[in-house]
């Protein structure tokens, strides 16, 4: 009887006389792996800023079905080995119920083996690879629009509305990288057009000058940037004292808009970002719900902190996280949460995003915010001709 009793113990101690792992009477453990420290932190300290200021919000009236929200956050300094170390202590030591909010593309692919093999679900990349979409994985739940439909948008605006054909890719050498030069090479193909020259740069560093070397012959119209704002912002200030000056300078959300703003100082005329949730204006605030309530949480949780493109995004990851702990009920379990996220559908969240998911679908969101930068505000472009 002694054992029988002590045995008991143990396991509610682990957490899984309530059926799951991470799951106790009080709280539901969630973890993270994403930098916060090195030349990408301004991403992950963001991405975490805006993710907290949802999940404080929701504990604060109660948590989710009588439990409290706990999250795990460890720094991989977007080091893809530290991130499969993070990733490996969280799922076996940490023993959480799921996962959210990783920043990187090199850092989540490599470590995407390990929550698929262990069947723990994740909602919310920053990062809108194809490696972590195809082929379809059933733990896997993404908010934002994929950066294959990012560069296609800007691809076909310029191509119709300019007329431009001459494109070069300057891409960050490594898996983030290769994602968004294969975007954009199938983008250009849907066009009968190909790069006409590539620069690469390694990751983690703003040794910029030998891609921009190799592209700089073919006079582009227009150069698909990826990377992050350091390096990017010295890339056009360089390539625009070298002649570029008309050239269009185009990158994906990944960069941290206002960090690359800031870095860019008085040099972002002809700088586009595809974005992949909305301008955050007091115009925005009316059509789309989420914009005032983040504007207003962000100023109760962290007064100090400005709104960012960023926290915004781990904001709604956190959204999409909650919705779906709700909906699994208080016997939950991982599978329950699965097919609870798979049921959200558009206007369910009253948030104005087109949420949209299915048990054959996990992309959540597909629109696109094509936008420049007009001195003080990220605003979406909606006359194309200033570009010409």
């Amino acid at each position: 009887m002694k054992i029988i009793l002590i045995l008991i113990i143990l396991i509610s101690l682990i957490g899984i006389i309530n059926g799951e792992v991470g799951v106790s009477d009080k709280e539901i453990l969630i973890g993270s792996s994403l930098a916060l420290e090195g030349p990408t932190k301004e991403l992950g300290i963001q991405t975490k800023i805006g993710m907290m200021t949802y999940i404080n919000h929701i504990n604060d009236k109660g948590g989710v079905n009588n439990r409290k929200i706990k999250v795990i956050f460890y720094d991989d300094g977007y080091d893809p080995v530290k991130c499969v170390e993070n990733t490996k202590k969280l799922i076996e030591v940490d023993k959480v119920f799921a996962l959210s909010c990783y920043v990187g593309t090199p850092t989540s692919v490599k470590a995407q083996p390990l929550w698929v093999n262990a069947k723990v679900p994740i909602v919310g990349f920053f990062t809108g690879a194809e490696a972590l979409r195809s082929p379809f994985k059933k733990t896997n739940f993404h908010i934002r629009a994929s950066y294959n439909t990012e560069v296609k948008a800007f691809i076909d605006k310029v191509v119709k509305e300019l007329n431009y054909k001459k494109v070069a890719i300057f891409y960050q050498y490594d898996a983030f990288g290769e994602a968004v030069k294969s975007g954009t090479e199938l983008a250009l193909t849907s066009h009968n057009l190909k790069p006409i020259a590539y620069g690469t740069y390694e990751r983690n560093t703003e040794a910029i000058e030998d891609g921009l070397n190799k592209i700089l012959p073919s006079s582009p119209e227009v150069i698909v940037m990826v990377g992050t704002y350091k390096p990017l912002a010295k890339f056009v200030k360089e390539a625009k004292k070298k002649g570029l000056t008309k050239t269009i300078f185009y990158t994906v959300s990944f960069v941290g808009p206002e960090a690359l703003a800031a870095a860019l100082e008085k040099d972002y005329s002809n700088c586009i970002i595809s974005l992949v949730v909305p301008p955050y204006t007091e115009e925005n605030s009316k059509k789309f719900p989420v914009i005032k309530e983040y504007l207003d949480l962000l100023k109760k949780y962290n007064p100090d902190a400005k709104p960012t493109f960023v926290s915004l995004e781990g904001f709604v990851n956190a959204k999409v996280l909650v919705e779906g702990l709700k909906r699994a009920g208080s016997d939950i379990t991982r599978d329950k949460f699965i097919e609870a996220v798979e049921s959200i559908k558009p206007g369910q969240l009253g948030t104005g995003l087109k949420f949209d998911y299915s048990a054959t679908d996990h992309e959540g969101i597909k629109q696109l915010f094509l936008s420049k930068f007009d001195g003080k505000n990220w605003v979406e472009i909606t006359n194309w001709s200033e570009f010409k």
